[in-house]
């Protein structure tokens, strides 16, 4: 018993010596002793920690960042060190990190490695910000406030990738940061993420830019509901570049494709038409939509001239309107509608002029029009606000009572 004792303290004796011959190498030795004590997975914790805050070399300082034995709370230390070197040593091992540490997230030491990166992240150092981005982009364990910081970088180099692959990165980020009008780049990266949410397709769609959309509507992963879908394909009139993607999606409503039809071009056509999916009323719908537009581009006519054309034929009806608003013909559209309402093209002038909902729902009456194309006439003729626009009632009948109507009319010197 005596001489395990006496072995015992033999080899505490040794550690002492070695603890206090460390500790005066870190504050006095050569560079090449502190290098090697930085480097030693067997060197004393708080030695290290020493090191880490108070050597001078800044190749000590990158090798106590590399050491796995270096405690975590160094890293606040490191993480702000004058040389860069040192701070991407450290993230490049709070990386490796944490795939080991992520597993209690409630922990201190997860604490630590968090607020190391929180303070990377925000480097004033470009080639820091960039490194940790690159590194965490595709990381399982990437913390979401660290991805959500590098998102908001203002340079491109480090929130791209962040915004396009991070699968750490919440929505609740990303929406924020689609809301603030972010640079064309970020949208884009938002919207060819592998999947992107209904609430996500949404904010890519609202901030209006074509390619960004068109992006989204490419992406298999896009996650895009049937009312926002409806209300793309409203707005693709002004984006060629919708249209192919458009058609070839899948599991398109038949109002849809006939929606589609009515203003895309020949190409598009025939690639809607190709579809195996369709059933044969909506294949002779867009049939009929086709040959009406190609016959009505054929008639090359001063606008009032080809109206009386139509209506000699008994064909200026809402079909007629419907395949001029998509062709965007406004001065055919004015002439209709002045003609089909018993009035002149000056007063159909004025009418869309006003940018009012009423006047425009009160002249579609009385040329027998339907207010689901009221409501179109309104957007695209009259430029009414959405706040101020006039939906169907009942999704099919006009908002306004007779009275309200007539006064209207009345108003604008229309006679019944």
């Amino acid at each position: 018993m005596d001489s395990m004792w006496k072995a015992l303290k033999s080899l505490w004796s040794v550690w002492q010596v070695t603890y206090e011959q460390a500790r005066a190498q870190a504050q006095g030795g050569s560079e090449a002793q502190r290098l090697k004590l930085a480097q030693s997975t067997r060197t004393h914790q708080e030695i290290l920690y020493y090191l880490a805050e108070s050597d001078p070399s800044a190749i000590v300082r990158v090798a106590v960042a590399q050491n796995k034995q270096t405690p975590l709370q160094a890293g606040a230390i490191l993480a702000k060190d004058r040389d860069v070197d040192v701070r991407l040593a450290l993230a490049g091992r709070l990386v490796k990190l944490l795939p080991h540490i992520s597993q209690d997230k409630q922990s201190q030491l997860y604490a630590y490695v968090v607020q190391a990166m929180g303070t990377l992240a925000l480097d004033e150092v470009l080639k820091v910000r960039k490194a940790l981005s690159s590194a965490l982009k595709d990381h399982a364990h990437t913390p979401p406030k660290i991805a959500g910081q590098l998102a908001r970088d203002i340079e491109r180099e480090v929130a791209e990738p962040i915004l396009r692959f991070c699968a750490a990165l919440p929505d609740a980020d990303m929406l924020d940061i689609l809301s603030q009008h972010p640079a064309t780049w970020a949208v884009e990266a938002v919207a060819a993420r592998a999947q992107v949410s209904p609430d996500l397709s949404q904010a890519v769609m609202d901030t209006g830019q074509g390619r960004a959309g068109q992006i989204l509507l490419e992406n298999k992963g896009a996650h895009i509901g049937a009312d926002l879908l409806r209300h793309i394909i409203e707005r693709a009139k002004e984006y060629p570049e919708w249209h192919t993607p458009l058609a070839v999606r899948k599991n398109l409503p038949p109002e849809m494709l006939k929606m589609l039809a009515d203003f895309v071009d020949e190409k598009v056509q025939a690639i809607l038409l190709g579809r195996g999916d369709m059933d044969e009323e909506t294949r002779a719908d867009i049939s009929n939509a086709v040959r009406r537009r190609m016959d009505f581009e054929n008639h090359h006519h001063d606008p009032l001239e080809k109206v009386k054309i139509l209506m000699s034929q008994g064909r200026l009806n809402e079909d007629a309107l419907s395949d001029a608003l998509a062709m965007r013909d406004d001065a055919f559209m004015t002439a209709a509608i002045a003609v089909m309402a018993g009035t002149n093209i000056d007063t159909i002038k004025k009418v869309f002029g006003l940018r009012a909902a009423k006047p425009v729902c009160a002249v579609c009456y009385r040329a027998g029009l339907s207010m689901r194309l009221a409501l179109k006439i309104q957007q695209e003729m009259a430029g009414v606000q959405s706040r101020d626009l006039l939906y169907p009632k009942g999704g099919v009948d006009y908002p306004l009572t007779e009275d309200e109507i007539n006064w209207q009319l009345e108003f604008l010197g229309i006679k019944k």
